[in-house]
């Protein structure tokens, strides 16, 4: 089997390359790759168009013309086990230099968590499929409407998204009075729920588990659905839109992220010796078929 990992590629968010905000300014050089921008290198430069194209198309509009789309869930029935394993067929044009699959990282996720959390059945299962909502690029869905950081719309941007404000300077919302405002068409404190989001994996997957009726408790569902909301979590922008509940959102999506941002090392899982553990979760909270 892990020959056979090796020979696959992986999807990995095109975010990691360039993050501004302090959180991660004082990481040993050796725990992150090189997050320069290098007009030179075409790997580089690809991660670079990723976002750029992110940051033009994604509006207001588009957000509310992808959830009509998606949330209807009729794109393709599967189990969860079968889309995890499906995900890895998706080479991410974005990848900067890895050749493991999506799969291994959703492993070394999980497993870590298993590690710390070994009552915590339902953590474990979160680390395993945080990232399962992009296979809604089998569907022709654009890279950069699914994988990367996130950020709500309907207002200013935040200094502190990837590649910074000038990175939109070609969205149209940019020069739209009703959203290029400190709190556009938000309200103050009216809560992350009431944020539109940048339609990616995350929004799409918490939307899932819902209408599939997951028994993910609450904190799990909030972990998917915030977890590359970098801006927010790790940049500390967006506080004048967040409320108290918030607060108890951010304890638990930093608790998810460090197991997400560096579990990642050359130790392959064992993935087919895994399965039948995580098999059992999954057919706990997320059983049978599920309508995607």
């Amino acid at each position: 089997m892990a020959a056979e990992v090796k020979t696959q590629l992986s999807m990995i968010d095109p975010s990691q390359l360039l993050r501004p905000e302090p959180t991660f300014n004082d990481k040993p050089i050796d725990a992150f790759r090189d997050y320069s921008v290098d007009e030179n290198d075409p790997i580089k430069e690809r991660v670079r168009k990723t976002y750029y194209d992110m940051h033009t198309y994604v509006t207001v509009e588009l957000v509310k013309e992808k959830r009509e789309k998606w949330l209807k869930f009729n794109h393709f029935k599967s189990t969860v086990k079968d889309a995890l394993i499906k995900l890895n067929e998706l080479v991410d044009e974005s990848d900067p230099d890895t050749d493991l699959p999506n799969i291994v990282h959703a492993f070394q996720t999980a497993e870590r968590i298993r590690s710390d959390h070994p009552d915590d059945d339902w953590f474990q299962l979160t680390g395993l499929i945080h990232d399962l909502g992009k296979v809604m690029a089998f569907y022709d869905e654009p890279q950069w409407c699914v994988v990367g950081d996130t950020f709500p719309v309907g207002c200013k941007w935040a200094d502190s998204i990837v590649y910074g404000p000038e990175s939109f300077k070609n969205n149209p919302d940019t020069y739209n009075p009703k959203y290029n405002t400190k709190y556009g068409m938000y309200k103050p404190n009216c809560g992350l729920d009431n944020l539109l989001i940048s339609w990616s994996h995350d929004e799409y997957l918490y939307q899932f588990l819902k209408h599939n009726k997951s028994t993910l408790p609450e904190k799990a569902l909030y972990m998917i659905r915030y977890h590359s909301l970098y801006p927010w979590h790790a940049g500390g922008d967006y506080r004048h839109l967040t409320n108290e509940k918030d607060e108890d959102i951010l304890k638990w999506v930093l608790e998810f992220n460090k197991y997400d941002l560096y579990t990642k090392s050359e130790n392959v899982p064992d993935i087919e010796a895994l399965w039948p553990y995580y098999e059992k979760l999954i057919e706990k909270y997320i059983p049978g078929v599920c309508e995607w």
